[in-house]
């Protein structure tokens, strides 16, 4: 895990460019599959892995917990499998997600119901600040204890159930918690029956439904059958269609720019924000794509665009969660008022992201509207950029840090962005694509 800290200074706008890229690997995938690889039985073999620092977060914690893992190609993966409620470690061990609440919510839900398990949890200083009380609910109902008792957020001590049992749970927008109960329900007695009112992120759903008979989906319900058995894994992580977004913002956004982002990630429930730009007049296509393991993925063809303003109904909230901050910024430079519904639950991220971007936008002059859940920009299409500075605080966010990168390239506003290596969380190659496509900056 990453522990120098660093700032990224942009003085520049970027120039046109016409390159052919590749995106690091879905975040959200890698960790998935070593979390069900190492639960599962046999030896899984995953292709493609992203190397980050939540992806390492993950391996560390596996390997306390007694699984073997073996790198034995660049980015390929093997997982020795222990089967389900196998994992084990040293009663008052610390667990430590670094930055990832993916993996947090994930291993915990795991955690809930493997048998004998108590260990401190704990995250850095910016998971440690976010809101454990509804996983903490959930995971309660299964059994499992959390203590000191009423304290929501880390660090804490999880004393996982003698006896699980499966729940009934009414899945909201958030994939991680649905996640957690699913990995929890594996190993619990009876069946977990969860009915989504709104359907999120399902790739825990496509890895389990592909390789084993635990998982059965129908419409809006999910029905996991406790003590079954989880066949290995085969798979190849495609590219993070997040960590695409920004570099397809760049593009939208530059003079006579052209991308191709080959072998990205599509699964119909990430790709909100690429539906929004297309109904402003983004010139986006997705060509040769194809499906394995479960997942859609193809190639992000993307020209520069005249865009019209964004108009996001919540409905979209689930299928573009992390892409707002970039969303943001592209809002802000399209003349016209784009309106945000429903992203209330912003706040719970790795910053309160609606007021970290709010901020920003404050600082070159773009006005804007708030309320709990809703948000509204009103877009310049000229701003006197030479006036302008930003200055992004050390927040451990990485997709504000990308996202005021994006809005400093695309206007040449001076910009100060500190804590930038929390970017490595998630897209440790974000600097060099940049750096590829024409980008100039300082590291200090």
């Amino acid at each position: 895990m990453s522990k120098k800290s660093y700032s990224v200074v942009i003085k520049n706008k970027i120039k046109s460019f016409k390159k052919i890229i590749s995106v690091d690997s879905d975040k959200s995938l890698s960790i998935r599959y070593l979390l069900i690889g190492a639960i599962s039985e046999g030896i899984s073999e995953i292709r493609s892995i992203l190397e980050s620092d939540d992806v390492f977060s993950c391996i560390y914690c596996l390997k306390k917990l007694g699984v073997k893992i073996r790198k034995s190609k660049e980015k390929k993966y093997l997982i020795y499998g222990k089967g389900l409620g196998s994992l084990h470690i040293k009663k008052g061990s610390t667990l430590n997600f670094g930055n990832s609440g993916t993996l947090a919510r994930l291993l915990i839900g795991i955690l809930s119901s493997t048998p004998n398990i108590e260990v401190k949890i704990k995250g850095d200083s910016s998971l440690n600040k976010r809101s454990m009380s509804k996983l903490i609910s959930l995971m309660n109902e299964f059994g499992a204890e959390f203590y000191p008792k009423r304290k929501v957020n880390f660090p804490l001590k999880i004393v996982s159930s003698a006896i699980p049992v499966g729940i009934n749970y009414n899945a909201g927008v958030s994939a991680q918690l649905k996640s957690a109960v699913i990995l929890a329900g594996l190993n619990s007695y009876g069946v977990t029956n969860i009915f989504e009112q709104h359907k999120s992120r399902d790739h825990t759903e496509n890895i389990l439904e592909k390789n084993s008979t635990t998982l059965k989906k129908k419409n809006k319900n999910i029905k996991i059958y406790g003590k079954s058995f989880l066949n290995s894994i085969k798979a190849f992580v495609p590219g993070d269609p997040s960590s695409a977004a920004f570099m397809t913002s760049l593009t939208l956004l530059s003079k006579k720019s052209e991308l191709l982002i080959k072998g990205v990630g599509l699964n119909k429930k990430r790709i909100g924000f690429y539906k929004l730009m297309k109904k402003c007049g983004a010139n986006i296509q997705f060509k040769n794509i194809t499906k394995k393991n479960n997942e859609i993925f193809g190639d992000i063809k993307v020209k520069s665009s005249k865009l019209k303003p964004i108009n996001a109904n919540a409905e979209y909230y689930v299928s573009s969660t992390d892409e707002y901050p970039i969303m943001f910024v592209v809002a802000a430079l399209t003349p016209g008022t784009s309106v945000f519904k429903g992203i209330g639950d912003l706040v719970n991220k790795e910053s309160n992201r609606i007021d970290e971007m709010k901020k920003i936008l404050k600082q070159i002059g773009i006005k804007f509207k708030s309320n709990k859940d809703d948000m509204k920009i009103f877009g310049q299409k000229i701003i006197n950029y030479k006036s302008k500075k930003i200055i992004v605080p050390s927040l451990g966010d990485h997709r504000i840090c990308m996202s005021a990168m994006i809005l400093a390239l695309t206007t040449g506003i001076a910009t100060n962005i500190k804590n930038f290596e929390t970017v490595k969380t998630s897209s440790p190659s974000f600097l060099k694509l940049i750096k590829n496509l024409g980008g100039k900056f300082e590291i200090k």
